[in-house]
């Protein structure tokens, strides 16, 4: 990070002290930047070099913000997040619902003043603005981890799961329950990376303004999804994050690279019967949708059958799973039996605990290719990396980093996936976390299980080997919670 950079960050810190300290969360901090830096830089891209068309009309745009002060400022200003809220579009998408949260004019004339107004962003590097949305979105799903665990996934996680895939240029990626956008970003981020100096005027066309679709159900966290894509570089319209529950209806557009972490839960929050109407009591009811081969309440389910829907032939997949999902029976055998038969399952990654701030998450990812119809399974052999046994991360201590998926993106080989070789051996070395298992085994396991795991944990066997009391602490607390949710399950389905 350069200097300039650094001092930036810094400055926007200090406002966010300031402004907790009159009680404004870091959400809604942020969001109030979203707001402010959407005006300056829609300015910024009405000069040279840029001479672009205005977006945000008069009296609406950052001039007119700029030369107000005192109670006259604090009224234009929610005047111009109401009118710019109907507006059609990305603009309408960035100010939707937008509520003016700091009412101190003092205040708010020392943010536009001395953070927004002195930079130029549109000329700043891209990781001035990644480094300060990132850093506080972090410190929001610190203060409130059930309202921002929702959309919040580790950085590190995203930047090994799109090393993996390797995006194209040419790829359509679209996240069905996109948060803020960081999957979408990473993507963005990796082709500009490893082609951006081999771009064509289509590729870059298409990169600015049809690479990137996201669904987000919360239209605060799509505001930020919006923003953080344009903060990047994404210039669309009609904006290319819909708000919406993806789960409503079939997909209408197909996509050949799907990534998503879905919300975890067993409940679907809205549901859609078939004649289209939405039930009143969510808790009590399934999606019925024709493309999906199992009715559930299981939202993970419904999500993962949802990708199914989403991707196009050959296209491919990285889904952050609960647990449950590999294990499940019912629908959740259904839908792993109809997951093996249609795409090529190739990859399965078992997460660490203590990476999510939601408590009592035992997450995987799954990484499949769908195929053309075919009488035999696509499946051949799905390769399984276990990162969570005898691995202990925690959120402040010990978090976790991109180098801890050095090994395993080494041996998943996204350069040439048929070259993969087990690190696991039963003689030669018992404790290696990557092996395959073929088809033929993943059928006869009871119900399709794939929650497969084999290293010895040697925290049952071994004093000495027993991790940190804080960080043991906290996987005692994650256990807790996965079995009070369990517990619950089981509760739910009794009253049933």
């Amino acid at each position: 990070m350069s200097t300039d950079t650094a001092q930036i960050v810094a400055r926007a810190w200090n406002f966010a002290h300031v402004l907790r300290d009159v009680g404004l969360s870091y959400l809604a901090y942020t969001e109030q930047i979203t707001f402010l830096l959407f005006l300056k830089m829609a300015h910024e891209l009405t000069l040279p070099p840029h001479n672009r068309p205005p977006i945000v009309p008069e009296p609406y745009d950052w001039p007119n913000l700029l030369k107000r002060e005192g109670d006259d400022l604090e009224v234009h200003y929610r005047h111009t997040l109401e009118e710019l809220g109907k507006r059609p579009g990305m603009l309408g998408q960035v100010f939707l619902k937008a509520r003016p949260d700091i009412q101190n004019p003092a205040l708010l004339y020392r943010l536009i003043r001395n953070l927004i107004e002195p930079e130029t962003w549109t000329s700043l590097e891209a990781d001035v603005k990644g480094d300060i949305y990132e850093g506080l979105l972090a410190r929001s799903a610190e203060e409130s981890p059930k309202g921002a665990g929702q959309y919040f996934t580790p950085r590190p996680l995203i930047r090994g799961i799109v090393d993996c895939v390797r995006p194209t240029a040419d790829d359509t990626v679209c996240d069905p329950a996109c948060g803020t956008g960081g999957f979408l970003l990473a993507a963005r981020e990796y082709v500009q990376e490893h082609e951006g100096r081999d771009l064509d005027p289509d590729q870059k066309r298409h990169l600015r303004r049809s690479f990137a679709t996201g669904w987000e159900l919360v239209p605060n966290t799509a505001r930020l999804c919006v923003m953080n894509l344009y903060l990047h570089g994404v210039d669309a319209d009609p904006s290319p994050v819909r708000v919406d529950d993806s789960l409503r209806s079939v997909p209408a557009d197909g996509f050949t690279l799907v990534l998503t972490n879905p919300p975890f839960g067993k409940k679907s929050s809205i549901k859609t019967r078939l004649d289209g109407e939405d039930d009143a009591d969510a808790d009590e009811v399934a999606y019925e949708r024709p493309d999906f081969v199992a009715t559930t309440k299981n939202k993970q389910l419904n999500f993962l059958q949802h990708v199914l829907s989403l991707l196009k032939v050959g296209g491919r997949c990285a889904v952050v799973v609960p647990d449950n999902v590999l294990f499940e029976g019912g629908a959740g055998e259904k839908v792993r039996r109809a997951l093996l038969r249609t795409c090529d399952v190739h990859t399965l990654l078992r997460l660490p605990t203590g990476i999510f701030y939601a408590q009592g998450v035992k997450a995987n990812v799954l990484f499949f290719d769908r195929g053309p119809p075919r009488e035999e399974p696509w499946t051949s052999k799905l390769w399984v990396y276990d990162l969570r046994t005898n691995r202990h991360f925690t959120l402040k201590t010990n978090p976790l980093r991109r180098s801890d998926l050095d090994e395993f993106v080494a041996c998943y080989r996204p350069e040439d996936r048929a070259a993969r070789k087990p690190t696991w051996d039963a003689g030669a070395n018992p404790d290696g976390r990557w092996r395959a298992f073929e088809y033929a085994e993943l059928a006869k396991r009871d119900k399709a299980n794939l929650d497969i795991f084999w290293l010895r944990d040697k925290t049952l066997e071994e004093s000495e080997d027993l991790p940190e009391p804080d960080t043991l602490a906290r996987e005692i607390a994650d256990d807790l919670q996965a079995a009070a949710d369990q517990f619950a399950a089981i509760v739910s389905k009794l009253g049933e």
